[in-house]
């Protein structure tokens, strides 16, 4: 083996070449812009669409059922074979959240769309866990909270929900859900 001249070695390379480099003043990180206000455009013709569904309920088959109209201040609900401490854990927030869906605005059939293309979607991501912010219905008059009660009904209804519970206070509280989702 040849002798190593002592210049050649890696670390004095380094050193060589580095030398007068002065590292580049701290600065700090720029502050992180503020989430925009989720901001609803309402059309006539939607506002319409709530009014006559409001008035009519035989024209929305979901809300048709006085039980399930009673959903009282906070949603919960399992499926068969979720254990009990699992829907607990969602509740708390224990579960990473990969997206969230915002409902407000939107007219009962326009919310159930967005539904259905909010979970197809996240699940074809391989998310798990998901928040779905519907309101507390505090403008909808002696109606009651309608998004809620469309996103209690039909996240029952749907075979992709392995449960959902209302959200922390800080995620929104009784007006919005964690949805546990089983990913077939």
């Amino acid at each position: 083996m040849p002798d190593d001249h002592p210049d050649d070695h890696p670390n004095e390379l380094f050193r060589t070449a580095t030398r007068g480099v002065k590292p580049l003043p701290k600065t700090p990180a720029p502050p992180s812009r503020p989430r925009p206000k989720a901001s609803a455009k309402f059309t006539k013709a939607d506002q319409l669409a709530v009014l006559r569904e409001s008035l009519e309920p035989a024209l929305n088959p979901l809300l048709t059922d006085p039980a399930l109209l009673e959903t009282g201040d906070e949603l919960s609900f399992r499926r068969p074979g979720v254990p009990e401490t699992t829907l607990r854990k969602l509740r708390r927030g224990h579960f990473a959240l990969g997206g969230e869906l915002d409902l407000h605005g939107l007219t009962s059939p326009q919310a159930r769309v967005a539904m259905r293309d909010f979970i197809a979607d996240e699940i074809a991501r391989d998310v798990r866990c998901v928040r779905i912010v519907h309101g507390k219905g505090l403008r909808s008059g002696p109606r009651g909270p309608v998004l809620k009660n469309v996103v209690n009904i039909w996240l029952r209804r749907c075979d992709a929900v392995a449960a959902f519970g209302s959200a922390r206070q800080h995620d929104g509280g009784s007006g919005a859900v964690y949805v546990l989702l089983t990913g077939c």
